[in-house]
C-alpha cells in the first residue's frame, strides 16, 4: 500500500494484516475444499456432484490466499495497518451491528432495529432523546408499513410482534 506509515502512533502492521486476511481466508478455502471431498466432487454417471462446483470455487480461494499470503510477507514491516484510536472507532460500529445481527433471530427485525437506531443517534451522534426516539421507532414503523402492508413481504418477527398482534 503506503511507502510510508500513518504517522506516529501504533497499531496493528500492514503486514500483519495481510498475513492474517491471507490465513483466514485460506483456512475458509480450505474448509470449502474439505466440505465438497466429504460430499463428493467428482462427476458422477447423472453429471457433477454436489461437491464438484465449490470443490474449484474452494481451490481458487485458496490459490488466491496464498497469492495474497506472498504479497503479505513482501510488506514493510514498519508500516502501520491502522492506530489504535482508528481500530476503537470501527468497533463502535461493528460491536454493536454485530449484536444486531445477533438479536434479529429470536426478536425478529423491529425491536433490534429500534435499539441500533437508537444507540448509534445517542452514543455516536449525540442527538437528543426526542429526536432520537422519534427516528428509531419511526424508521423501523415505516419499514413495517412499506414492507408488510404495501408490498406484502413479511420481515422477520418476534415475540414483541406476536404479543402486539402484528
Amino acid at each position: 500500500m503506503s511507502e510510508t506509515s500513518h504517522g506516529a502512533g501504533t497499531g496493528p502492521t500492514q503486514r500483519n494484516a495481510e498475513i492474517g486476511v491471507a490465513l483466514l481466508t485460506l483456512l475458509f478455502g480450505l474448509i470449502v475444499v474439505y466440505g465438497s471431498y466429504i460430499v463428493g466432487f467428482g462427476w458422477g454417471a447423472d453429471g457433477p456432484q454436489a461437491g464438484f462446483f465449490p470443490f474449484y470455487v474452494g481451490i481458487a480461494i485458496c490459490g488466491c490466499s496464498l497469492i495474497n499470503l506472498a504479497q503479505g510477507l513482501r510488506e514493510n514491516p514498519a508500516d502501520l495497518f491502522a492506530e489504535w484510536s482508528q481500530l476503537r472507532q470501527v468497533l463502535k460500529v461493528l460491536v454493536p451491528t454485530t449484536i444486531y445481527c445477533l438479536m434479529v433471530e429470536p426478536l425478529g427485525i423491529y425491536l433490534p432495529s429500534i435499539l441500533l437506531i437508537a444507540v448509534f443517534m445517542k452514543w455516536l451522534g449525540k442527538y437528543s432523546w426526542p429526536l432520537t426516539a422519534a427516528i428509531a421507532i419511526g424508521v423501523p414503523a415505516a419499514f413495517y408499513f412499506v414492507f408488510e402492508k404495501w408490498f406484502l413481504i413479511p420481515l422477520p418477527k418476534g415475540p414483541v410482534e406476536a404479543l402486539l398482534g402484528l
